[in-house]
C-alpha cells in the first residue's frame, strides 16, 4: 500500500516532494545577538528531506525576543546568517519557509533591552516563568499597545518577509498561535480592547488580517502559510468563545489562496486541552486550501488523516529531533529512535542533542 505522507503534492505554486512536514522548534542555536550560526544550517539540511522545512520562531525586531540564543530575522546580518540555513537545505533539494514571529506579553524586560513588554490588553501571563540572563523570572505586566503603534506591529512582520526574502526562503509562515502576539489579539482571553482590535470577533482577528495583507506585498500568498492553535492553552491562553473565533479567522483567510493553513489540532504534551477541541474536518469545512496538521502525530494518525481527507500534510517536531531521517525511516519502515533528552533541547552553542543523532537507513 503506498503510504500517502510519502506521496508528493503542491503548495500554492510549490511541489513538496512528501507530506513529512518539520515543524517549527525552538532551538536556541543562534548567537546571543540572535545570528543563525554554522551548527544551524547544518541541523536544517540533516532534515532537508522533508517535504518542507518550517524554520523555527524567528523574531522581526529586537523587541519581539523572548528567550535567549533565540534567531532573529531584522538586521542584514540575520540575513547572511540565515542564507548558510537556506543553501544548506537547497542544496539537498529541500524546501524551507521561515516562521516570522512577536511574543507580544510572552517575554520579559531584561530579554529586550529594559523595555516594557507589549500585549493587547496590560494582562499578565501566569502560572509560568521565563529564562533570563539573571535566572528564571515571573512575566511582567505588558503594557498595552497604543492605536497609534500597532502599525509599528505590522512594519516588523512586513520587514521580516523582506528580509526572508533576501535570505532566500521559499516562503514564509505566520505564527499566529501558542499564546504570541497575534493569538493574544485574537482571543477574547488575552484582548480586553475597546476599539477597532478589540472586542468583536471580526476586530480582534483585524491585526492578523493586517499582518497577512502587509507581508502578502512581499511574498505571493501562496508563499505565505499561518499558524493556529485553536485548542491551545500554553502560554496561558483558552478563551470560552474559541470556536467561533477560529472558525472565523479560517474563513476569512481563506480568501487569500495562501499556501496553507497549519493547524496545532492535536492534544498532545499537556497544551492543547481546551474544553470540546477543535478538529481538523472542522477547518476543512472553511478554509480550502492546503492544511497540516500538527502535535502529536505518529505516521499511522498521519497517514489516516491524510486518507480521510482531513489533512494535506502533517508536521512532526520531536520525532524529527532524534530521527534527521525521518522521511527515509518512514519509508523502508525502519523503527525510530529514542526521543531525545529533553534537557539538551535548548542547549545553546552545543551539538550534543541537535546534530549528533545517526542517519542509519543511508
Amino acid at each position: 500500500m503506498i503510504k500517502q505522507l510519502l506521496t508528493p503534492t503542491q503548495i500554492g505554486d510549490l511541489p513538496l516532494k512528501n507530506r513529512v512536514i518539520l515543524a517549527p522548534m525552538t532551538r536556541t542555536r543562534a548567537t546571543p545577538d540572535g545570528c543563525p550560526t554554522d551548527l544551524m544550517a547544518e541541523y536544517y539540511g540533516q532534515r532537508a528531506s522533508a517535504g518542507l522545512i518550517i524554520a523555527e520562531a524567528t523574531g522581526v525586531d529586537s523587541s519581539a525576543i523572548a528567550w535567549m540564543n533565540m534567531p532573529g530575522i531584522y538586521n542584514d546580518e540575520h540575513v547572511e546568517g540565515w542564507k548558510k540555513t537556506t543553501r544548506a537545505v537547497h542544496e539537498k533539494d529541500g524546501k524551507i519557509f521561515l516562521q516570522l514571529w512577536h511574543p507580544g506579553r510572552a517575554t520579559h524586560s531584561l530579554l529586550i533591552n529594559g523595555q516594557q513588554p507589549v500585549a493587547p490588553s496590560a494582562i499578565r501571563l501566569e502560572n509560568n516563568e521565563t529564562h533570563t540572563p539573571d535566572g528564571s523570572k515571573p512575566y511582567e505586566v505588558p503594557r498595552a499597545l497604543e492605536l497609534e503603534e500597532i502599525p509599528q506591529i505590522i512594519a516588523m512582520f512586513r520587514k521580516g518577509a523582506e528580509l526572508a526574502k533576501a535570505a532566500d526562503f521559499d516562503g514564509i509562515e505566520i505564527h499566529s498561535a501558542n499564546g504570541y502576539i497575534l493569538d493574544q489579539f485574537l482571543q477574547s482571553k488575552t484582548n480586553h480592547r475597546t476599539d477597532e482590535y478589540g472586542g468583536s470577533i471580526e476586530n480582534r482577528y483585524r491585526l492578523l488580517d493586517e499582518v497577512v495583507r502587509a507581508v502578502g506585498e512581499v511574498f505571493a500568498f501562496n508563499r505565505i502559510g499561518v499558524r493556529l492553535s485553536p485548542n491551545g492553552v500554553f502560554d496561558d491562553m483558552g478563551s470560552p468563545d474559541y470556536r467561533e473565533q477560529f472558525t472565523y479567522a479560517a474563513k476569512q483567510l481563506n480568501q487569500y489562496g495562501l499556501s496553507y493553513l497549519h493547524v496545532m489540532d492535536g492534544l498532545a504534551f499537556g497544551f492543547h486541552e481546551l474544553g470540546d477541541p477543535m478538529t481538523l474536518q472542522e477547518f476543512r469545512a472553511v478554509f480550502k486550501g492546503p492544511i497540516m496538521g500538527n502535535c502529536g502525530y505518529t505516521e499511522k494518525t498521519a497517514e489516516k488523516a491524510i486518507n480521510e481527507g482531513h489533512a494535506d500534510m502533517i508536521a512532526f517536531g520531536r520525532p524529527f529531533i532524534s530521527n534527521p531521517d525521518l522521511v527515509e525511516r518512514f519509508a523502508s519502515n525502519a523503527p525510530l529512535a529514542e526521543e531525545a533528552d529533553p534537557s539538551t533541547w535548548y542547549s545553546s552553542s552545543t551539538a550534543k542533542g541537535y546534530t549528533d543523532f545517526p542517519s542509519n537507513t543511508q
